[in-house]
C-alpha cells in the first residue's frame, strides 16, 4: 500500500478522530495477529466477534490508531458508523488514486481459473496485480486493492458472492474498466432462487463500471449470450459452440495433459496450446484471449502466455502415484463444474479404468436433491467404470447412477471411503476426486495416496 495521509483516510470514510493522530499510514489491517509497524487497525464485527474490543490491544501491538464504531478509552481512534462500509469506502478511495486497466471477474464457476489465465496473459505485456487466494469478498477485495501501486498497468480482480447486492458493492469499490462473466450456473441458487436470479446478481458487476465499459461473456451460455443484443454497452462473446461469437475455439484436440485449439476471430486464427484439459478450460482461455486482444495484445503474445499456465492446488491438479493417475478438483463444486470434471475424466487417456469419487455440492437449497440427481445422470452419460460418493446429499448421485447401471457405492465416513478405494484401485486406473470445498475430500486423497501432488 502506498502512503496515505490520515486526513485523506478520514475524508474517505467520513470518520471522526477522537484525538490528534499521526500524519500518514501505509497499511490497513483487520487482524491483531498481523500488525505491521505503522498500520491502522480496522475493527470489523462479525456474528461471533467484535473487533472493537481488540482496538486497544492492536494499538499496544504497534498500530498507530484504530478505525472503530465507538470511542475506546485511552485508544486513538477514528470513529465511523459502520466499519465494514468504511473498509469498502477506503478501498474505493485508494483505487481512485490509480489508473490501471482493471478487469472484474465473476461467474458461477471458473472465476479463479479465468482470473489466473487473464493475469498471466496481461502480465506478459503489462505489470499486473491480481486477487490472491480467496480474497474476493467484501473484506478481501479492498485488501487486494490496497496492494495497488502506481507502477501497476493492469489488475485482475475476482468478485465472489452468495447474496444479492454483494457484487454491486464490490464493483462500486473496484470500479472495473471491463468485466467478464464466465457463466450462469447453480452456485448459491439456494440464496438467489433461480438461474435468472443468479444472472441478476452477476450483472451487478456493471454497477461500478462506466456506461461504455466492455463486458465479456460466455457466448455458449443461454443466459449470457442474449446480453449482446440487450445491454446498452459493448458486449464481447467467447464460445466453442456459438458460431456467431466474437472469439471462438475451433479444431480442439486433447493430447495427454494438454489441449490444442485455434482461437478464431474475424481477423485471425491463432494456434493455442493450453497445458491442462477440459472444454471448460478452453472457455476460460478464450475469455483471457478476448480481453487480451481488446487491451492491446497480439494473438501470438496471448498464446505464448497461455502456454505457461499452471493450475492451482485442489483445482484440477493431476499427478501420478503408485501407477495410478489422480485428478484432484476439490476446491468447489456445482452441477456445471461436476459436468466439466466428469468430461475431463471421460476424455483423459487411461490404461486402466476410469473411476469417479464425488462428494456433496453445497449451498443448493431446496433444489439440492434434484441437482445431485442430475449429476448422477451426468455420471450415467459419461460412464466411468465405478462411482464412489461421499456425503449426505451425494446419495442422490449414487442412486441415479446405479439406476442407470453404473456400479456405485455411497459413504458417509471418509475412513470407509478411503478403505474401499484402497481395496479397489488397480495399476493403470485414473481416478477423479470432486466435491465442494466444505467436504474436504482432499483428505481422502491424502489417506489413499499420501499426497496431493
Amino acid at each position: 500500500m502506498e502512503q496515505m495521509t490520515t486526513a485523506e483516510l478520514i475524508e474517505a470514510i467520513g470518520g471522526r478522530a477522537t484525538q490528534p493522530l499521526c500524519e500518514s499510514v501505509s497499511m490497513i489491517s483487520t487482524d491483531t495477529r498481523d500488525l505491521p509497524r505503522g498500520c491502522v487497525f480496522l475493527a470489523l464485527k462479525g456474528a461471533r466477534f467484535d473487533g472493537n474490543e481488540y482496538a486497544a490491544e492492536a494499538v499496544q501491538k504497534g498500530a498507530v490508531y484504530a478505525i472503530t464504531e465507538r470511542e475506546i478509552p485511552d485508544c486513538p481512534c477514528v470513529v465511523v458508523e459502520d466499519t465494514a462500509k468504511a473498509l469498502l469506502a477506503l478501498g474505493r478511495y485508494y483505487r481512485s488514486k490509480f489508473s490501471p486497466v482493471l478487469i472484474g471477474v465473476t461467474g458461477s464457476v471458473g472465476k479463479t481459473t479465468t482470473k489466473n489465465m487473464l493475469a498471466l496473459t496481461l502480465g506478459a505485456k503489462y505489470k499486473t496485480m491480481k486477487t490472491e487466494g480467496n480474497f474476493n469478498n467484501e473484506i478481501g477485495l479492498p485488501k487486494t486493492l490496497f496492494r495497488l501501486e502506481q507502477s501497476h498497468e493492469a489488475a485482475v480482480i475476482e468478485m465472489g458472492m452468495s447474496h444479492f447486492g454483494e457484487i454491486s458493492r464490490l464493483s462500486q469499490t473496484a470500479c472495473p474498466t471491463a468485466a467478464v462473466i464466465t457463466n450462469i450456473g447453480f452456485s448459491h441458487i439456494g440464496n438467489l432462487g433461480s438461474q435468472e436470479g443468479i444472472l441478476k446478481a452477476k450483472l451487478e458487476v456493471l454497477d461500478g463500471m462506466a456506461p461504455d465499459a466492455p463486458l465479456f461473456v460466455n457466448g455458449d451460455d443461454a443466459h449470457l449470450a442474449p446480453l449482446k443484443e440487450t445491454l446498452g454497452r459493448p458486449v464481447i462473446t467467447f464460445a466453442i459452440e456459438n458460431k456467431d461469437a466474437d472469439v471462438r475455439a475451433e479444431e480442439i484436440v486433447t493430447q495427454g495433459e494438454s489441449v490444442h485449439f485455434l482461437a478464431v476471430t474475424k481477423e485471425e486464427r491463432v494456434a493455442v496450446t493450453l497445458p491442462c484439459i477440459g472444454m471448460h478450460n478452453v472457455l476460460n482461455a478464450l475469455a483471457a484471449y478476448a480481453i487480451g486482444r481488446r487491451f492491446g495484445m497480439t494473438g501470438e503474445e496471448i498464446a505464448a502466455a497461455l502456454a505457461n499456465y499452471q493450475g492451482e492446488k485442489l483445482r484440477q491438479s493431476v499427478f501420478t502415484k503408485d501407477h495410478k493417475t489422480v485428478i484432484v478438483d476439490c476446491y468447489n463444486a456445482s452441477p456445471d463444474s461436476m459436468r466439466a470434471a466428469l468430461l475431463v475424466l471421460d476424455e483423459y487417456p487411461s490404461e486402466g479404468r476410469k473411476i469417479a469419487v464425488l462428494g456433496d455440492m453445497l449451498e443448493l437449497g431446496e433444489q439440492s436433491t434434484t441437482l445431485h440427481a442430475a449429476v448422477g445422470q451426468l455420471v450415467a452419460d459419461t460412464k466411468p467404470a465405478m462411482l464412489f460418493c461421499f456425503g449426505k446429499e451425494s446419495a442422490a448421485i449414487a442412486l441415479e447412477a446405479a439406476n442407470a447401471g453404473i456400479p456405485a457405492q455411497h459413504f458417509t465416513e471418509k475412513e470407509a471411503l478411503a478403505q474401499a478405494l484402497l481395496e479397489t484401485l488397480r495399476d493403470g486406473d485414473t481416478v477423479l476426486f470432486k466435491a465442494s470445498r466444505g467436504m474436504r475430500l482432499e483428505e481422502t486423497v491424502t489417506a489413499v495416496f499420501g499426497t496431493l501432488r
